[in-house]
């Protein structure tokens, strides 16, 4: 009889503390192996950073399914279900600052489920991202899942 030998697919508990992780893209993707959303992050004013890597240490804690978001971390629909995004809004100048992550309990070589930061973006108060945006941000998540152990920055 004909099969595959592939492993059965494993799943870490989801109602666990996450350890956070950034996306690296992998070289066969981008020879710069950018890191999208750790990249991102460094761009964004301190205040901005600083709240961030608060509000992404609290919920990966709590563990996530359990955090009170507060504003600052929300789960999102419509075509981004499965996505979260942190939320910060900066003073100077006045903007939108997100960083789009996935909860994922699949990953190999880990000990534990991984809240994994895989891009960010802003834009000026009172405006939104467009679909476009939206599909970047989809086909880099569709990225990170594709490898498994993940791509992810040392």
């Amino acid at each position: 009889m004909a099969g595959t030998n592939k492993p059965p697919s494993r799943s870490l508990p989801s109602d666990v503390p996450h350890r956070v992780e950034f996306f690296q893209r992998h070289p066969d993707d981008d020879p710069s192996n950018a890191s999208p959303g750790f990249d991102f992050l460094l761009a964004c004013p301190t205040k901005v950073q600083a709240t961030m890597l608060a509000v992404l240490k609290a919920v990966a804690e709590a563990p996530p399914k359990r955090f009170a978001g507060g504003g600052h971390w929300e789960a999102m629909h419509g075509s981004m279900t499965g996505w979260y995004e942190v939320r910060v809004d900066g003073s100077k100048p006045r903007r939108h600052y997100r960083l789009f992550c996935r909860l994922d309990t699949a990953a190999e070589a880990v000990d534990q489920p991984i809240l994994a930061v895989i891009t960010g973006m802003s834009k000026p108060i009172r405006t939104t991202f467009s679909n476009k945006d939206y599909e970047k941000v989809r086909d880099l998540g569709d990225e990170y899942l594709s490898r498994n152990p993940r791509s992810l920055k040392n």
